[in-house]
């Protein structure tokens, strides 16, 4: 497996960053991941735009330019030999002494692996899956705002771990307001009386491309759609419920806490 690191790619066993990097450290940095399909990227502009937005958000510059990156993913599928992949960028503040001060860090370490795609069992889409409600709360906006795509990721596996005790296949998060938002690593959707239902960002989500995708082709089809602040009790009307994120796609819902 090749890895591009800091400026050129490596092979993945000599990929390595320093215990110095703050990304390590602190989980100070951000990410993208995104699909390629035959070879060609998923929505690959959005994709580079969040990452964009995610930097800028904790103050770290790209240090290569938007229009650099196409070239980059692109010879990492060649070298890895692929055609259908999963791709994700990861970008640190980068090494620095210790203290979490950002000017600790002269250069943001980058980082691009492409694997190939490790596809989801065919009887998840065709059974669906459980999701249970879980008591860990999505993190406050106003603490760390949901449109950086943070290295931080702990508040998520922490609502994973949950679920997993409570035998789902993900855990469906509340605010602090107990509304709904979205899973670990999904947005949620459901459906009731012909109309599609998802969160707002106003909730504290993640506004995922896959589910911009879905509000676009909905709205395409004639069917009404709604972005708002539910509380838990709006599902027990739900017809139908369905998770989206770039690598599953669109999932199947089959029940909620049982």
């Amino acid at each position: 497996m090749w890895v591009y690191l800091n400026g050129r790619f490596v092979d993945g066993k000599d990929a390595m960053i320093s215990v110095f990097d703050h990304g390590f450290l602190y989980g100070d940095g951000v990410y993208e991941t995104l699909r390629s399909y035959g070879g060609r990227f998923f929505m690959l502009q959005p994709h580079l735009a969040r990452l964009q937005r995610s930097a800028g958000l904790i103050g770290l510059e790209l240090p290569i330019p938007l229009e650099d990156w196409p070239l980059l993913l692109r010879e990492a599928l060649e070298r890895n030999e692929l055609q259908e992949a999963h791709l994700r960028i990861t970008l640190s503040r980068g090494e620095g002494e210790l203290g979490l001060d950002p000017a600790l860090c002269r250069r943001p370490t980058v980082v691009i692996m492409a694997k190939p795609l490790a596809r989801y069992p065919d009887r998840l889409f065709e059974e669906g899956v459980s999701l249970a409600i879980v008591t860990v709360r999505r993190n406050l906006v106003t603490a760390l705002s949901p449109q950086i795509k943070s290295l931080n990721f702990l508040n998520n596996i922490l609502a994973k771990q949950e679920a997993s005790r409570a035998g789902a296949f993900d855990a469906l998060m509340l605010n602090a307001e107990e509304i709904l938002t979205e899973c670990t690593t999904s947005n949620f959707f459901f459906a009731r009386a012909g109309r599609l239902y998802t969160p707002s960002v106003e909730c504290g989500i993640l506004d995922g491309i896959t589910r911009e995708v879905v509000l676009t082709l909905a709205r395409e089809q004639g069917i009404q759609t709604e972005e708002g602040r539910y509380p838990a009790e709006f599902l027990a009307d739900a017809e139908e419920a369905f998770l989206t994120n770039t690598s599953m796609e669109i999932m199947p819902v089959s029940t909620i806490d049982k």
